[in-house]
């Protein structure tokens, strides 16, 4: 008997500031990669698909990406100044 099936896994790769789509509200979407593997005896193998959406976290609308918007919008995450920083990228210390 072989037992063989699909697995699903939900990696969240960065949370953006963006402009919803559907509610028009500036707000936190998270950017997410939804990977469906092959498993054999329940071990992942080899990834079947893997798909891209960002996710509005005011009204829970969800878009789909292709993988070269993904990148470019992680890429964008990335690259911007987290808070506390400046846009050269040195951390800000408070004067004693």
């Amino acid at each position: 008997m072989i037992i063989f099936g699909t697995k699903g896994y939900l990696y969240q790769l960065a949370i953006l500031t963006l402009v919803c789509g559907h509610c028009g509200n500036p707000s936190a979407h998270t950017l997410r990669k939804r990977v469906t593997k092959f498993t054999l005896f329940f071990v992942p193998l080899f990834p079947i698909s893997t798909k891209y959406a960002t996710q509005c976290t005011f009204c829970g609308a969800e878009q789909r990406l292709t993988a070269e918007q993904a990148e470019q919008l992680q890429w964008q995450a990335s690259s911007a100044p987290s808070a506390g920083q400046p846009a050269g990228g040195q951390t800000v210390r408070p004067s004693e």
